[in-house]
């Protein structure tokens, strides 16, 4: 896997500054991040949902850049939760748009329509965000075992700057049985596909996290594995998804994430083998002030 490279596009915006590692600019600015110049635009709400405009091209086409289908993008600011989506196929599932949603049809463009919520706060949303789970910073990433019903042991801070630890440890087979503590002892329920709902936090000190971040180049984000391509074997999978980045509102005095990832596929492998992983990568956010 090769680490695309971030970096700060030219635009009369002039000096950018970074949020935990972050290109950042304005909506209607672009930035180069992961091997695209990307401009996100018109970030406006329809019923629930915000919807924002991307249009982007490769920076260098004779140098590698993040396949479309791998970008996630996700809403910045003061939420709850994160709330992220595949930018490809983001508005599949928002009614009465009218719109072009977003696609690569040539694949040397990205051009179209992000939808991501829903979600009733609208004033906890500061702008949007963008990176890719496939872009991993070298020498960044720490893995932990994840098993059910335990989860995720908090990790030590000294590993990768955040202590990561599960909320909660939730798991069915793919025929919707869920599965208890007591079902370790059932032969048969481990049989076939399943997948596990795991609730995690991520804290460290603002101060912290954001010097740690500019040394590396990036925020981290914690991806979930193993997992399987949309739609998998429950909605609730596409809608968590197997990895969520960690850029929180960086006027905050702590980072605070509470997050849900997804684990899916064969049974065993997804819930008795199951780990995450704290890994740095690229990332740029376009902010509406």
């Amino acid at each position: 896997m090769v680490a695309l490279a971030l970096c700060a596009a030219c635009s009369s915006s002039g000096h950018r500054d970074q949020v935990y590692g972050a290109g950042s600019a304005r909506v209607g600015e672009s930035l180069a991040v992961l091997g695209w110049n990307t401009s996100v635009s018109n970030l406006r709400w329809q019923d629930d949902y915000v919807l924002v405009d991307v249009d982007a091209a490769p920076t260098d086409p004779a140098k590698p850049h993040a396949d479309p289908r791998d970008i996630r993008f996700g809403l910045y600011g003061a939420l709850s939760h994160p709330m992220e989506a595949a930018g490809i196929g983001s508005c599949e599932n928002v009614k009465n748009l009218v719109i072009q949603s977003l696609s690569a049809s040539t694949g040397k463009r990205l051009t179209g329509t992000v939808c991501l919520g829903p979600l009733k706060d609208r004033s906890a949303v500061r702008g949007v965000y963008l990176y890719s789970p496939r872009d991993r910073i070298a020498d960044t990433a720490a893995a932990y075992p994840a098993a059910f019903p335990v989860g995720l042991l908090p990790t030590k801070q000294s590993d990768t700057g955040l202590v990561v630890k599960t909320t909660s440890v939730d798991a069915w087979r793919a025929d919707g049985t869920q599965l208890t503590q007591a079902s370790l002892g059932d032969p048969a329920a481990f049989n076939g596909s399943g997948y596990m709902l795991l609730g995690l936090n991520a804290d460290t000190i603002a101060a912290k996290y954001r010097d740690d971040s500019s040394a590396r180049g990036g925020p981290m984000m914690l991806l979930a594995s193993p997992t399987l391509p949309p739609p998998g074997l429950n909605p609730a999978c596409s809608d968590y998804g197997s990895s969520v980045l960690i850029l929180p509102e960086a006027s905050l005095d702590a980072v605070h994430v509470n997050a849900s990832l997804c684990t899916q596929g064969d049974i065993n492998e997804a819930l008795l083998y199951a780990t995450v992983a704290v890994v740095g990568t690229h990332a740029a956010v376009w902010t509406v002030k």
